[in-house]
């Protein structure tokens, strides 16, 4: 099949997707009977062993979507292909793909064996081959051990791997999970997040996970596709979507980010940003990618590039405000600062504890520093 078949010009495409990618949604737009529209015009294309994350906050119609992939929703239009066949009309158990539901939905009266060869049962899989099969997977998720324990016995990370395991044995061309790390604690969900990756890459299998927190996306996907209001606002990697932020709430959603908005002015050598907070040099030049004077635009300065006036010596800091320091917060050797500057308008700074001679204090009258370079324009 060509790729001009599967990856029309209107279509996102996930970085790194193959020719015949392994989940293609074109244009799915998904109306409730009460008339909520859950997602609109959502396409995208999904290369094979990719693991790509839908991120976003509640409502924004990223379970909804994983549920049309896996066939508990059937889209009010567009189409979904996956492994090169269209799977609209087609139910759950004809499809596929393995889900990984929050709760993990693991059935109590068996023990982990049973639970991960449950499938192959079903499908009617000889005796000897389910074990082979079975046996393979506890060796690779390290529940061996506890083969023969009922689920209620089993730790948080356990029930999870179990979960995994029992959907991934009957060899599916995609994993969906739906807030796999939501039912964990922290410390375990940090580092059930490597151990998801490590699965992933072992089996070679296209993961496809929800979620609402930008950590997980971060360490786990290759992909992200942050989504609001049931449509894509950007589809990048992890570190295309931290420092290249395509719109504004991409940028307010991801990361830490200063956000000024304001009008673009005409400059000798370029544009200025008119804002409340003063005016503001644009690295970009007039009439690039459609911005010019007399547009509304907002720029985006993450919170670690910006510099109290004091740290600010080096050359190119060419930015600034006053304000009076507010808040802070220490998370490790990073400390969060807080600066309410014009009116009621609060700006952070993100450094690390070993790059500042002394730190400011409290109500303290402080000066931000930002390079113009650093600062990102967006118009969207």
């Amino acid at each position: 099949m060509e790729e001009q078949t599967l990856t029309p010009p209107h279509r996102e495409r996930a970085p790194g997707a193959t020719p015949t990618p392994d989940v293609v949604l074109d244009q799915v737009t998904k109306v409730f009977a009460d008339g909520t529209v859950a997602v609109e015009a959502f396409s995208l294309s999904v290369g094979k062993g990719e693991f790509v994350a839908l991120l976003g906050p509640s409502g924004c119609g990223k379970t909804t979507t994983l549920k049309m992939i896996g066939g508990f929703e059937e889209p009010t239009s567009g189409t979904i292909t996956i492994a090169g066949r269209s799977v609209n009309g087609v139910p759950p158990e004809r499809r596929t793909t393995g889900m990984v539901f929050q709760n993990y939905a693991l059935f109590p009266h068996m023990n982990v064996a049973e639970n991960v060869g449950y499938g192959l049962k079903v499908r009617g899989q000889p005796a000897a081959e389910r074990k082979r099969r079975v046996d393979r997977l506890l060796d690779l998720m390290d529940l061996t051990e506890v083969a023969s324990r009922k689920v209620d016995q089993l730790s948080g990370g356990q029930r999870q791997r179990v979960a995994v395991a029992r959907s991934v044995v009957v060899e599916p061309d995609v994993l969906l999970l739906d807030e796999p790390l939501g039912a964990l604690d922290a410390n375990l969900r940090t580092r059930m997040q490597s151990e998801l990756k490590r699965i992933q890459k072992q089996l070679g299998i296209t993961f496809m996970f929800v979620t609402h927190a930008q950590s997980e996306a971060m360490a786990m996907a290759d992909t992200i596709v942050v989504m609001n209001a049931g449509r894509i606002e950007q589809v990048g990697t992890p570190a295309d979507i931290f420092s290249q932020p395509a719109t504004r709430f991409a940028a307010r959603f991801v990361g830490n980010n200063n956000l000024i908005d304001g009008m673009l002015r005409p400059a000798t050598d370029g544009l200025l940003l008119e804002s409340p907070l003063g005016l503001f040099p644009v690295a970009a030049r007039p009439g690039k990618n459609g911005w010019g004077a007399g547009d509304g635009a907002s720029l985006v300065v993450r919170a670690d590039q910006v510099r109290f006036g004091g740290d600010a010596d080096e050359s190119g800091y060419d930015s600034g405000v006053a304000g009076v320091l507010i808040g802070e917060e220490i998370v490790g050797s990073v400390i969060n600062y807080a600066v309410q500057v014009e009116g009621d308008r609060v700006l952070h700074v993100e450094q690390h504890e070993s790059l500042m001679e002394r730190g400011p204090e409290l109500n303290d009258q402080v000066t931000l520093r930002w390079r113009s370079a650093d600062a990102r324009l967006l118009t969207e």
